[in-house]
Parts: structure tokens; sequence; C-alpha cells
């Protein structure tokens, strides 16, 4: 059983607030980091409730986005040793695989019949 797109973008913002808790310099940077971490999800929720498939779409691809600068300021903090390779990892990793899912999800709103 597969875990809904929007359940999966909460739990890894929870996770990413929870890491950024542990942060205790680089301000900007992890100000930065839990904002697009956090968009991701409530861009997902906002597509639910679209006026129309377009919108839907859009807030999607918005949530894409998001996620692709998460991915930036997560390899930033690694790179800069302010987090782990140990805390980076999973981050990235359930990072990308949101992100597979909004593309997948796009792509099938946007072409319904291959």
């Amino acid at each position: 059983m597969s875990i809904p797109l929007s359940e999966q973008a909460l739990d890894f913002a929870v996770h990413v607030i929870r890491v950024c808790d542990s942060i205790h310099n680089r301000g900007v940077i992890k100000n930065q980091l839990l904002r697009a971490a956090t968009s991701i999800g409530a861009n997902i929720h906002e597509a639910q409730y679209g006026y129309s498939k377009d919108d839907f779409v859009y807030k999607l691809q918005i949530a894409l986005k998001e996620s692709n600068e998460t991915a930036y300021w997560l390899q930033l903090l690694e790179k800069s040793q302010t987090i782990s390779p140990e805390e980076a990892q999973p981050l990235m990793t359930q990072c990308s695989r949101i992100r597979y899912m909004l593309i997948k999800s796009i792509n099938t709103a946007k072409n319904p019949h291959p």
C-alpha cells in the first residue's frame, strides 16, 4: 500500500523541521530550507482544492519547484558540513521520492490518456 503524496509531503516537512531544530547557526539557509520544504505540502494540499485542472497542475508545479529548491538547500547544508551525510541522505531520498511522484501526477493530470 502506497502512502499518499500529501501525507509523504507532510512527513517530510516534519522531518525537515526536526533536523532544522538541531541547527544552531546558518539561520538564513535554515529558514530558506524550512520555507521551501513546508511549501511543498502546502501547495499539494492547495492543489487538492483547485478550481480547475489547470489550477491543480499549476499548484503541483509550484510544489515541484519548491522540492527542487529544498534539495538545493539540503545539498548546501551537507556540503558546508552544517548537517551530516547521515542527516542529509534520508531527507534527499524523501525529497527525490516526492519529486518523482509530483512529476508523475503532473504528467497524468496533463495527459490522462497515454
